[in-house]
């Protein structure tokens, strides 16, 4: 078992507590990870992201899809259809269990839309920073007093 003592992270920075519980998270995490259904993630822009997975035997109604606050969950569950009653299989290789897959997201970033197709479920993500919390500069004054003028908006 690995143990790191986090103290002096926590002394020396100020206003990262979601890195340190992020890696507190991470590293005392002794069960193992789902690997069912496989997935991708792609940068398909400088502040967006795709996740893929593949869920195949699955319907779009059978799938949902969830952010809740930090978090995006996706799951699905396979109602047993008339059709599924009373086959017998001999070799049964495409899992239709049900699923439950959860992605930690950065702050600001939000689902923009979910496309169903081919098997494949796609999940477009993109980073929106809010107008109050992108960076700006600030003119520094000659003199006693400060123009409030001088303050303007830094395009990044």
């Amino acid at each position: 078992m690995r143990h790191f003592d986090m103290t002096p992270l926590h002394r020396a920075t100020v206003g990262f507590d979601q890195i340190a519980e992020l890696m507190d998270r991470v590293l005392t995490q002794d069960i193992a990870q789902p690997s069912y259904p496989p997935y991708n993630i792609e940068k398909t822009d400088e502040d967006a992201w795709r996740i893929s997975l593949a869920v195949a035997g699955f319907s779009t109604e059978d799938i949902t899809i969830e952010q809740r606050e930090n978090a995006l969950v996706v799951s699905a569950r396979k109602a047993e259809s008339e059709e599924q009653v009373g086959k017998t299989y001999l070799h049964r290789g495409i899992a239709n269990r049900a699923f439950e897959r959860r992605f930690h997201l950065a702050d600001h970033v939000k689902v923009t839309g979910a496309a169903h197709e081919n098997g494949m479920l796609h999940i477009d993500l993109t980073r929106e920073v809010p107008e109050a919390l992108k960076p700006r500069r600030i003119q520094i004054a000659n003199g006693d007093t400060v123009d409030t003028k001088a303050i303007e908006t830094v395009e990044v």
